[in-house]
């Protein structure tokens, strides 16, 4: 899906019509204070609640880290197709800042499985910390250990995401392809939600790194394009707030949040809470096609 940032005469004329946006950025502050709350809401009485209340501490963290060292304005050289390009992008140092705030935040409650973690975290050089970035960037997961995963990411996260916040929001999609890919930095999606409000019915694909939503139209895979063999799961019941979408074809699936369903529904939250759905479906042989950022592949 290439993109196209937009002089200032067509941001105007984009304004004045009523043409859906091709791309949704967070709001910095919110994002965070609305998935820490989300994952607390969804532990309670839930069989992985220590890890969903887990996870809603690294979210403050987040927050905590992002406001107190913002990343300062950046002088950047915008691409019409991936601006932010996860795999090519000469990141900053300012992402290991981020990584150490994390850690210091969330030490003295660890437990002491994630202590060592965050201890090995805390003693590893500069190098070793790139290297297991460069690895998360381009997917090779596999170099990983999930564990230190979770911690690299969330930082990179909240670098990258301050990243898109500094992109020109007038935009336009000028084709339709690669849309499996996040359009501002090539990462893969989290979920799919399904928007009510001025954009009822609308699907906004996620991105799991700078959190950017994108638009895709519905009745299509996700990954693959095709729309032929496309099938919708749930566990409790069809109204659930959660979904797969699986597709025949590629034999991939990827979460869909119905914001109709639930208004609270936070696409990283809700993916996580949902592992039940997981399971579910890898015993139907389908390969997940978007990416958690608090649920690495183990390989």
């Amino acid at each position: 899906m290439a993109i196209r940032i937009l002089p200032e005469d067509e941001i105007k004329q984009a304004a004045n019509s009523f043409q859906n946006p091709a791309l949704l950025f967070a709001n910095p502050t919110n994002l965070y204070e609305r998935r820490a709350k989300r994952l607390r809401d969804l532990a309670k009485d839930h069989p992985f609640a220590d890890y969903l209340n887990f996870a809603a501490k690294i979210a403050d963290a987040q927050l905590i880290a992002l406001t107190e060292n913002p990343l300062e304005k950046q002088d950047m050289a915008f691409k019409d197709t991936y601006p932010l390009d996860a795999k090519n992008w000469q990141r900053h140092t300012k992402w290991r800042e981020y990584l150490t705030a994390l850690l210091a935040e969330l030490k003295p409650t660890a437990t002491a499985q994630i202590q060592a973690t965050i201890d090995w975290l805390e003693k590893a050089s500069s190098d070793e910390l790139e290297q297991l970035a460069d690895n998360l960037l381009q997917q090779d997961f596999a170099h990983v250990e999930s564990d230190k995963a979770v911690f690299i990411w969330a930082a990179l996260s909240v670098y990258w995401l301050q990243l898109a916040h500094q992109l020109p929001r007038g935009t336009q999609t000028e084709n339709a392809e690669g849309l499996h890919y996040c359009p501002v930095c090539h990462s893969a999606p989290v979920a799919s939600v399904i928007q009510f409000g001025s954009s009822q019915g609308l699907r906004y694909l996620h991105c799991s790194l700078c959190e950017t939503e994108w638009n895709m139209v519905r009745a299509q895979c996700s990954n693959c394009g095709h729309s032929k063999e496309l099938d919708y799961w749930a566990i409790d019941n069809d109204n659930a707030p959660t979904k797969a979408e699986s597709c025949g074809e590629c034999h991939s699936y990827l979460k869909i949040v119905y914001q109709e369903k639930d208004p609270y529904v936070e696409p990283v939250a809700d993916d996580l809470a949902s592992l039940f759905l997981d399971i579910e479906m890898e015993e139907k042989d389908f390969s997940r096609s978007g990416l958690n950022p608090f649920m690495f592949p183990s390989e």
